[in-house]
């Protein structure tokens, strides 16, 4: 499983030339036609509370962890499906399924592969907002992993907030959640924080610069071992694969904080399958 993180990037990457390729295919007329649906849809899969089905599979790929600087991917599927409660509001579900492959990060400690925490949550939203869009809801986590070493083996709860504006080819927000454990059978209990800035510069033609970077703290933890700092970004495209619309995303982030036997930096590649009305 050492070589399955570049195996998968370069099946991403071939995906995405294949899909740019099948997109240039067709009339000028239907590629004028669809610009600004193409933009439209870009600045929507930016939108953490879009009224759009997606399912993004997100590579995250975590270099330099312990003193083996060993490798970790994490594969999350994260299908986000939005339902509409009334005239008024959408209830917005998200859930993270992660596949976790965890080379050995120090002498003695096997390597493992399996299925991390599932993280369900649901965000309610005004169907009609404003300049500010927003959302707020419960989280949760459950000890579904395969392993302890790729869970905490506890539930864990608590509330997650996102709110965002959309102004020209901007798209600007956070999202952010606290969870405490309750419940389980692991050894330490969880308070963690997870905060999620975004910033978005759309550009024609579906392309897109992106900086989201994933910063969290264990409270449980001192203040030098408590918090990944990563700062960093990348680009987008929204491409066709046929009739369906894909957005294709690629960054990298360098973690400027870090615990002692964390990764020093992330390649972050993802293509999430879009399903507009």
């Amino acid at each position: 499983m050492k070589f399955s993180g570049i195996l998968i990037v370069s099946a991403l990457l071939g995906l995405h030339f294949d899909a740019c390729a099948q997109e240039r295919v067709g009339t000028p007329d239907s590629h004028a036609g669809g610009e600004a649906a193409t933009e439209a849809l870009a600045k929507a899969a930016q939108n953490p509370v879009a009224n759009l089905i997606s399912v993004p599979f997100q590579n995250n790929f975590n270099f330099g962890i312990g003193p083996a600087e060993a490798t970790q991917w994490v594969l999350n599927v994260q299908p986000v499906i939005p339902i509409s409660l009334s005239e008024d509001w959408n209830l917005i579900t998200r859930t993270i399924v992660p596949l976790i492959n965890q080379n050995s990060p120090a002498p003695g400690i096997q390597p493992v592969f399996g299925l991390g925490d599932i993280n369900p949550s649901a965000f309610f939203s005004p169907a009609k907002p404003g300049k500010i869009i927003w959302g707020i809801g419960p989280t949760l986590t459950l000890p579904t992993a395969t392993d302890p070493m790729l869970g905490n083996e506890l539930w864990s709860a608590g509330p997650a907030a996102v709110a965002l504006t959309i102004q020209g080819p901007w798209v600007i927000g956070a999202l952010m959640n606290q969870q405490w454990s309750f419940a389980g059978w692991g050894d330490e209990e969880v308070s963690a924080l997870l905060l999620q800035p975004f910033i978005n510069y759309n550009l024609p033609h579906g392309w897109y610069l992106t900086s989201s970077p994933i910063l969290t703290a264990n409270w449980k933890e001192s203040a030098r071992e408590a918090w990944v700092i990563p700062v960093g970004g990348g680009f987008g495209k929204i491409v066709h694969l046929g009739k369906l619309p894909l957005n294709c995303q690629l960054g990298a982030y360098w973690n400027i904080r870090t615990p002692t036997d964390g990764p020093d930096w992330q390649l972050r590649a993802q293509i999430q399958l879009l399903f507009p009305e």
